[in-house]
């Protein structure tokens, strides 16, 4: 090649770099590289209203199912084509609306931004009739399922797997305290059903944790919808002790301002549960296993803080994980590859509610 083609090519190449460059800082907008929780609920105050919220806005009401709720894991900020948009039109019928994975109160907090703004009708609309779903579905119990209308399995026990009932609670805690976000978007109607709803929900909690020689401990992910004992999900999450769902449960109840007898004994007991449940001195550790792939442990180090499992066995109350068998083992290395990279088996969420509980003794322990 010589100097004169060799130029016209390095021309070429820069040109093409810089014209890509434009595209993508074209196409930039501020939702972008972001998650859907963090769009629907952390963008600035300013940018709910926006053009660019409003067209978000059209997907979500697109994506609302005529039973009132939506489904998870659907990145609602995302530029839809016409096709796509046909597709979802004609899926509205399906009835996959769910609580777990924050869906339905996620999208109906953005609308609630939203309709802060802009004041629009069709916003309003559109969150009440997701409210309604929410009280619609709720047990006489004061439960949740996963889904509404029911499916049959695992889904229609009492779900507080993923912190599908206590975001439910929290969102009906504010409606009923009347937050300024909810205050003018609430019809009557859904308002007056709203502290019942509350009230059962946190029965229902008190109801559901696990007693051991009289004495209050944590909760399942999921309950029995008609006995409220400890229930199996899926071929590897056993009915068990949850080091990982029972935080945000007791999160919630930490929070109520002036909490009863009752709930002062169930956070007592669940928190000593914790605290007696660590995993002393434990760490997540990354490396390559023999087969050159990246794999995870859980190692001893001095240095480190402590884990609690995501499930303890309901007998012994020794963590245990399990893989798509249903068979416990002790060991992360006892199971597949598949299941030990695949699942959030230990986690460091009970320290949070153990570094609180002080303070809140003091104020409530007498």
């Amino acid at each position: 090649m010589n100097i004169y083609n060799l130029n016209r090519l390095r021309r070429s190449v820069i040109f093409l770099i810089l014209f890509c460059s434009n595209v993508l800082v074209f196409t930039q907008t501020p939702s972008t590289g972001r998650s859907w929780q963090y769009v629907a609920n952390q963008m600035s105050d300013d940018w709910y209203g926006s053009d660019e919220s409003v067209k978000i806005a059209e997907n979500v009401l697109l994506y609302q199912r005529d039973t009132g709720g939506w489904p998870k894991n659907t990145a609602m900020h995302r530029p839809l084509s016409e096709s796509e948009k046909e597709k979802i039109l004609k899926e509205k019928s399906l009835h996959d609306a769910i609580f777990d994975n924050s869906a339905t109160t996620t999208e109906m907090k953005f609308l609630a931004r939203m309709y802060g703004t802009t004041k629009r009708p069709d916003y309003r609309k559109s969150f009440n009739r997701g409210l309604k779903f929410i009280l619609d579905a709720q047990y006489d119990n004061g439960g949740w399922p996963m889904f509404y209308p029911l499916r049959k399995g695992y889904y229609t026990h009492v779900t507080f797997n993923d912190n599908a009932i206590v975001n439910i609670l929290l969102l009906l805690r504010e409606i009923r305290d009347v937050d300024p976000l909810f205050a003018s978007i609430t019809d009557e109607d859904n308002f007056r059903r709203v502290e019942e709803a509350y009230n059962k929900g946190i029965e229902v909690i008190l109801k559901t944790q696990i007693i051991v020689n009289s004495k209050r401990t944590v909760w399942c992910a999921q309950h029995d919808e008609n006995t409220l004992l400890p229930a199996p999900a899926r071929s590897y999450e056993l009915p068990s002790f949850s080091g990982a769902e029972s935080v945000g449960i007791i999160k919630l109840l930490m929070e109520i301002p002036d909490p009863s007898p009752e709930i002062i004994q169930s956070i007592k007991g669940a928190v000593e549960w914790f605290d007696n449940h660590r995993i002393k001195n434990t760490r997540w550790d990354l490396f390559v296993n023999k087969d050159g792939k990246r794999d995870r442990r859980i190692v001893y180090d001095p240095g480190a803080g402590d884990l609690w499992a995501r499930f303890y066995d309901l007998e012994t109350e020794e963590p245990y994980v399990c893989d798509r068998d249903g068979i416990k083992k002790k060991t992360l290395e006892e199971i597949g590859y598949e299941r030990r990279n695949g699942y959030s088996w230990y986690t460091e969420a009970p320290q949070e509610v153990i570094d609180k509980y002080p303070e809140w003794n003091k104020k409530f322990v007498k």
